[in-house]
């Protein structure tokens, strides 16, 4: 994609989510060749505008001092008037090394809690066709927070009227908008047999700066996005499935092998595989094609398919024969949700 292109749909980006301030900084990048140059410094694959936009808020939440911090809504009491980008590039010119070496280096390892919501509905659309209990693997969990979806509750939310799930006294509740006519199935969580994450670069919740990465790559307009994060930390540290480190295609198999062949097998994913080269998303779909020879095997995604147009889907591979449905429409971070079945 062309840069010009590419700045261009993230300002459209920032529009479509609401995060302002995010428009202005993206805007001034976009019209700024060396800050343009800076952020294409990131590692192949990684997305340009996100690394350096998480750079400078890493920094900020770290406790740099400046005239920058008063713009951000989630660091000040009452958010500076005035144009921002003029502090943000002076902030990035005074703090360019450390900046240049995290767009270099880290990732964006996104663990967007939100996304729960949709899995929540996925996985009781999976246990309505196959019984329960079953085995999840998830590819790309980053911290692993969307691993525990079923130790928080969802409330969908239409018209003033809300339709809920089943949810531990005390859970984290994941409130997002209902869209449509139909409402996305309720109930207890389905029963989980087993659990684990195949993680190219699992971020390690004991450490203080993965902990506020994992903040910084958190748009600063989104704060409900911020308290949320806080709050599945919280339950996390008391969970802790496993996560195991390495590239997802080589780790598949083995795990796909652990799982009793007469039980269900369910492989998901959540905004992860479009950083994924087009060889590799060949290879995810072949590998599970000829996993379906042996046994049923079932794969939930929620990808990017187009503008404004991140479907949520279930495709059962079995006997060679690759069948998919489409089970809802959603916002990225599942600020809302339509539901199609």
């Amino acid at each position: 994609m062309a840069d010009f292109d590419y700045w261009g749909f993230f300002v459209a980006e920032t529009r479509r989510l609401n995060a302002p301030l995010y428009t202005r900084f993206s805007e001034g990048i976009a019209g700024d060749p060396e800050l343009r140059a800076l952020a294409q410094t990131a590692r192949a694959g990684q997305p340009p505008a996100n690394m350096i936009l998480a750079a400078v808020h890493f920094l900020l939440l770290r406790g740099a001092e400046h005239p920058l911090r008063g713009f951000y809504p989630n660091l000040a009491h009452e958010v500076a008037a005035g144009d921002p980008f003029p502090a943000f590039k002076d902030f990035i010119e005074k703090h360019r090394d450390e900046i240049a070496r995290l767009v270099a280096t880290r990732v964006t390892n996104t663990n967007e809690v939100g996304r729960s919501a949709a899995l929540h509905a996925g996985f009781r659309a999976l246990a309505a066709r196959t019984g329960e209990p079953f085995h999840l693997i998830e590819i790309g969990p980053s911290a692993g927070l969307n691993m525990i979806w079923d130790s928080y509750g969802v409330r969908y939310n239409r018209d003033g009227e809300s339709f809920a799930t089943d949810a531990p006294d005390g859970a984290l509740v994941i409130d997002t908008a209902l869209r449509g006519t139909r409402v996305p199935p309720l109930g207890p969580p389905p029963n989980v047999a087993s659990r684990v994450g195949l993680e190219r670069n699992p971020v390690d919740l004991n450490d203080p700066e993965s902990r506020d990465w994992l903040r910084a790559l958190v748009w600063p307009d989104h704060r409900v996005r911020l308290a949320r994060l806080e709050k599945a930390l919280d339950v996390y540290a008391a969970k802790r499935p496993e996560i195991r480190a390495g590239d997802a295609l080589d780790l598949l198999p083995e795990a796909m092998a652990s799982v009793p062949p007469d039980e269900t097998l369910c492989i998901y994913h959540t905004i992860v595989t479009y950083q994924f080269p087009h060889e590799a998303r060949e290879a995810l779909d072949n590998m599970l094609i000829a996993a379906g020879v042996r046994r049923p095997v079932w794969r939930l995604s929620l990808e990017y398919a187009g503008e404004n147009y991140h479907p949520l889907r279930l495709t059962r591979y079995a006997d060679g024969v690759k069948t998919t449905d489409e089970l809802a429409l959603c916002d990225p971070h599942v600020a809302w949700i339509e539901w199609l079945m």
